[in-house]
């Protein structure tokens, strides 16, 4: 668990500033973070840090990790490691009831990405959520659907505007036609035009030059507030600094004392260990994203030298048990991390970091599998940014010298570069928009495969 201590000390100096006055403590709603599609918890870091920075305290902040993350590619039809809209509405009203039993809160806030809107308004009107949610703040969710009907598309999808799913959520509620559950309050946040899945037009789908029937305007609600965040991506309008500020106003009704994330003077660090597959041991299951524990696994933690990656010193530890979890970590502040993961059926997994400002008990690893096409190569390293996509016609972004780098294309759509050094082990650095990290290449004739983690 984190250490309070920093906590407290930067609450009192955001009051000691004179800037808008933080959560009042207890007085604060317990706040459930529900990732998107194919995401884990791990995604909030840096929203709850902000929470956190403004006086939010930690413990009423609960994002949650659903053990199979994907959608079904039918939402009518059974498929292995994915689940269902139902199966996921039900996962998340356990959740609920678990932060009020444990808070004594009466109520909960819930924010979600993509899918995790879905659940939310799917919990809020078919579930027991009107009762037990008191505001909902849906970011980049495809609240109209990703297309309407396209050839080779299935319009059972939860992504369809076609489905019976999203044509129950969307009827009106009242003689107004709101398309939102009260009482709860309502808060939609997107993009102008640069969310990949609310385009007119079907690239980001596999149908260039054919329309989706969806406007940039897909995700409000009637009913809702409804708020357009300018030139953010898809999880930028979860994820982001302005997404931030705009909950927040939502939710106290008062700017943010700040936007920035408040370092701490200790930091402890902890999370999970997960696989791959629908079952994170036999890679046999599959190589999609599953939240579920890689027991078995070891990892090491090597503090680095920030400007070449190299390692300094001995190594944190630790082989992971059933419940896949690692820690706690003391770290030190402004050093980068690298984070080595090892298990059988898996590449040897090299993740860097850069310094962590704040404690996190969601710092989760998964390590990678590497392609058949790659093998060849004589190292692999991928620069990604989970919060966001790389887009050349706005970023900043420098990958092993090359800007922009390879496979980044406008119109914020691609999450993540891959080269494939040669020349022996060596530092690669990587940039994006002021956040440096540097890393090392590894033999992938060794089986090892280097990945840069941005934080924003």
């Amino acid at each position: 668990m984190m250490d309070r201590r920093g906590f407290l000390a930067a609450g009192g100096a955001l009051l000691a500033s004179g800037c808008a006055t933080p959560a009042a403590g207890a007085a604060a709603p317990p706040v459930v973070f529900v990732h998107g599609n194919g995401d884990s918890a791990s995604i909030w870091q840096t929203t709850i840090w902000r929470f956190e920075s403004n006086g939010w305290p930690r413990e009423r902040l609960h994002a949650i990790d659903l053990p199979y993350p994907l959608a079904r590619d039918d939402d009518t039809k059974a498929q292995a490691g994915r689940t269902s809209t139902t199966e996921h509405m039900e996962y998340l009203r356990a959740e609920v009831d678990k932060v009020l039993q444990a808070t004594g809160a009466t109520r909960v806030v819930l924010v979600g990405n993509s899918r995790g809107g879905n659940a939310i308004r799917n919990y809020i009107a078919n579930g027991d959520g009107a009762a037990k949610v008191s505001h909902a703040v849906l970011g980049g969710v495809p609240n109209h659907g990703i297309w309407v009907s396209l050839p080779g598309l299935p319009d059972g999808s939860e992504f369809s505007a076609s489905s019976a799913f999203l044509k129950a959520l969307n009827v009106p509620k009242d003689a107004a036609g709101d398309e939102v559950t009260g009482p709860v309050q309502w808060l939609t946040l997107r993009s102008d035009r640069n969310d990949k899945y609310a385009q007119p037009d079907g690239r980001w789908v596999g149908k260039a030059g054919q329309a989706t029937g969806v406007g940039y305007d897909g995700p409000a609600l009637k009913g809702a507030t409804n708020i357009v965040l300018p030139r953010v991506d898809h999880r930028e309008t979860a994820f982001s600094p302005a997404a931030f500020d705009a909950m927040f106003r939502f939710l106290t009704g008062h700017a943010p004392a700040t936007l920035e994330i408040v370092p701490e003077n200790e930091v402890v660090l902890a999370g999970k260990v997960t696989g791959l597959g629908v079952s994170s041991t036999d890679p046999a299951s599959g190589n999609f994203s599953n939240n579920l524990p890689l027991p078995g696994a070891q990892l090491q933690v090597y503090a680095l030298d920030p400007a070449s990656g190299v390692r300094k010193g001995e190594p944190f530890t630790q082989g992971i048990g059933p419940d896949g979890h690692w820690g706690p970590l003391r770290a030190t502040p402004g050093t980068p991390y690298e984070f080595v993961v090892s298990a059988p059926g898996y590449a040897l997994t090299h993740i860097y970091r850069s310094a962590f400002p704040r404690s996190s008990d969601l710092v989760n690893l998964h390590p990678e599998r590497i392609a058949a096409a790659d093998r060849e190569a004589p190292s692999l390293v991928i620069f990604t940014r989970p919060r966001g996509y790389f887009d050349p016609g706005r970023d900043r972004m420098v990958f092993d010298g090359q800007s922009p780098p390879p496979g980044a294309l406008p119109g914020a759509g691609v999450a993540s570069s891959r080269i494939k050094p040669a020349g022996g082990p060596r530092t690669v650095m990587g940039e994006f928009n002021g956040e440096r990290i540097a890393g090392r290449s590894w033999p992938l004739a060794n089986n090892e495969v280097s990945v840069l983690e941005l934080t924003y």
